[in-house]
């Protein structure tokens, strides 16, 4: 008779799992390599270096690092949470965050208002494909194809048609 002895691996894999996720509750598998940042409780921002969430007002993290943390909550449709952030940087106008604060803004229904975000973050990196791309979807949601075609072009020349940028605001136009 074989005996097979029962290694506790499921109940490790579990435990790994929820020191992973850290007070918010918010799980990553194990292997997970996406890059996307982790979201926490409202009044709390997740940490990179500590790799958990901390209460908001305590943390000591960098512009870089609160502008990742603002598109995190931006893609779980938290957008005020994204603007109240954004407000919190040291340095406001970096083309990122001006990208991010025109898309949280945009998706509340204020299109003219993430436009000019958009405009800003543009005068500063006009080679960034992301605002090109969220800049062209608001002119869709305008109306203005004629200016979204154009900015699928300059994204052509910078990415090509095969980046995600590319691909996202073509089906936006021929929605």
């Amino acid at each position: 008779m074989i005996r097979i002895e029962k290694k506790p691996y499921a109940a490790l894999f579990l435990a790994a799992a929820f020191a992973v996720a850290g007070a918010s509750g918010t799980a990553k598998a194990a292997g997970d390599d996406s890059g996307s940042t982790p979201t926490c409780k409202r009044g709390e921002v997740y940490d990179k270096k500590l790799k958990k969430c901390v209460k908001q007002q305590a943390a000591n993290l960098s512009d870089e690092d609160l502008t990742d943390y603002a598109y995190a909550l931006a893609e779980e449709g938290r957008y005020d949470e994204t603007l109240t952030i954004l407000a919190t940087l040291r340095d406001p106008n970096t083309a990122k965050a001006l990208n991010y604060k025109g898309y949280a803004t945009r998706k509340l229904g204020r299109t003219e208002e993430g436009i000019g975000y958009y405009l800003q973050s543009v005068k500063l990196d006009p080679r960034y494909a992301k605002v090109r791309e969220y800049l062209g979807e608001a002119y869709v949601i305008q109306g203005r194809k004629d200016l979204a075609t154009e900015q699928l072009a300059t994204i052509e020349t910078l990415c090509g048609t095969g980046c995600e940028e590319y691909r996202d605001l073509a089906e936006a136009l021929a929605n």
